[in-house]
């Protein structure tokens, strides 16, 4: 099974639920950061025996002295990331999707596949039993989800096997890229105004994908009661409130997973698990 966890908005405690609802299940557990600009999972997990991949995208490369400066490369390009003036040809490598109809639309075969390295994927066992894997996206590198695809081809094909994605915050291209193929799809909020609205958002967005959906409400206890209300309207089920607590949030401070050192939360996370479950049909 395949349980993403989501939000609108970055802070609300998405890293923080998928690594203690690992930590806290029984057989094989497989988690995936596809926050690849910042990855944190493997900061609240020491891992071991770490592989790391190289992730690429494809460029292209022009041989100017075949070119005969037709544009057909410039005018297929969407992108603009091809441009053919006075003095040559100019190629921006940070606007190219890596398509390759540059190089079939090129009549004089002046146009080769070439790549170009985005970032890194690395993949390891923690010391918890648990098996993650997370990206690396290079500083200044726009092209994010190259590198979350290369992280989620590496999910476990075993159906024995619970994978849990950490998706990157929003709802841009990132968090939709991470969070397509999912069974079931988990959005932590916060019972603000501003938790709300992103939740709409990120609500409005999963039911496009056809995911079911849960909520998760941290921090419960601060804000108001307008996040119950809207789940309740939409019929979205929630399935855990995790309270505003000083000691989780200084353990979190120190890289710490609380379900290490508060036990008692470990059979909420299986009851949570339960409910997604029962409401997936499995």
């Amino acid at each position: 099974m395949i349980i993403s966890i989501a939000s609108g908005k970055g802070g609300t405690g998405k890293t923080s639920l998928a690594v203690n609802l690992a930590l806290s299940l029984p057989g094989q557990i497989q988690l995936l950061d596809c926050d690849v600009d910042e990855p944190n999972v493997h900061t609240l997990l020491s891992m071991k025996n770490e592989q790391v991949k190289p992730v690429y995208t494809l460029v292209p490369e022009i041989d100017e002295q075949k070119c005969n400066q037709s544009k057909n490369c410039v005018n297929f390009c969407p992108n603009h990331a091809i441009f053919v003036g006075k003095k040559g040809i100019n190629f921006f490598p940070e606007l190219c999707y890596g398509c390759g109809g540059c190089i079939l639309s090129c009549p004089n075969q002046a146009i080769k596949e070439g790549k170009r390295q985005l970032g890194v994927t690395h993949r390891g066992v923690a010391n918890h039993g648990v098996e993650v894997v997370y990206g690396n996206l290079n500083i200044g590198e726009p092209l994010a989800v190259p590198v979350i695809k290369a992280v989620k081809e590496q999910a476990s094909p075993n159906n024995e096997v619970t994978v849990i994605i950490d998706c990157p915050p929003g709802v841009s291209c990132p968090m939709v890229e991470s969070v397509h193929g999912s069974d079931y799809c988990v959005l932590v909020t916060e019972p603000t105004p501003f938790g709300l609205h992103d939740l709409q958002l990120a609500v409005d967005t999963i039911r496009q994908l056809k995911i079911p959906i849960g909520v998760v409400v941290n921090r419960s206890g601060i804000g108001d009661r307008q996040v119950y209300s809207y789940c309740k309207s939409e019929q979205i089920p929630i399935l855990l409130e995790i309270p505003h607590s000083r000691k989780i949030a200084e353990l979190f401070a120190e890289g710490i997973p609380f379900v290490t050192k508060m036990p008692e939360w470990k059979s909420q996370f299986e009851t949570l698990f339960q409910m997604i479950q029962e409401r997936y049909g499995r």
